[in-house]
């Protein structure tokens, strides 16, 4: 029998770009783990998109059951709705964060994954803890590049 996992995943960005961080929340069972990091110049979908990666990657087994609460519509349409499918097809031509929806696909495809939007600042206990890790993440100092992030030109 798989894994049963639920993620709850936010992203925050203080200025967009500017300092950004993500939060995760992972359970199973009687098992709690929560992630966070931030980064120096970032944007908001960034770090929504970054935190559902870390929360997949986080996971130490393949083939797992996971549903995946975000108030990022950014993140749950293009996956539930395909379009990330399309633009994978397409090279990710003129697509923002293709590091990321590269790295994502690849976590994606070890599991079974289903997204469940959430609305942000909803009272929803497990996604108010992420926002506070992701705000409290890109309010740290010293914080690493963004090495992925590309200014629009």
């Amino acid at each position: 029998m798989p894994r049963q996992i639920t993620i709850y995943t936010d992203g925050a960005a203080q200025g967009n770009p500017g300092r950004g961080g993500y939060g995760v929340v992972l359970l199973s069972g009687p098992f709690r783990k929560e992630l966070s990091a931030g980064y120096a110049h970032t944007t908001n979908n960034r770090m929504e998109l970054m935190a559902v990666i870390a929360g997949l990657e986080a996971l130490r087994y393949d083939q797992c059951e996971v549903t995946i609460y975000s108030d990022s519509q950014y993140v749950v349409n293009s996956v539930e709705k395909g379009w990330v499918f399309g633009w994978e097809r397409k090279g990710f031509k003129d697509k923002k964060n293709a590091d990321l929806w590269t790295r994502f696909l690849k976590a994606y495809r070890r599991h079974r994954v289903r997204f469940v939007w959430v609305k942000g600042h909803a009272d929803i206990p497990e996604n108010e803890r992420c926002d506070r890790l992701a705000v409290a993440a890109a309010s740290l100092p010293n914080l690493p590049p963004d090495t992925g992030y590309r200014p629009e030109t």
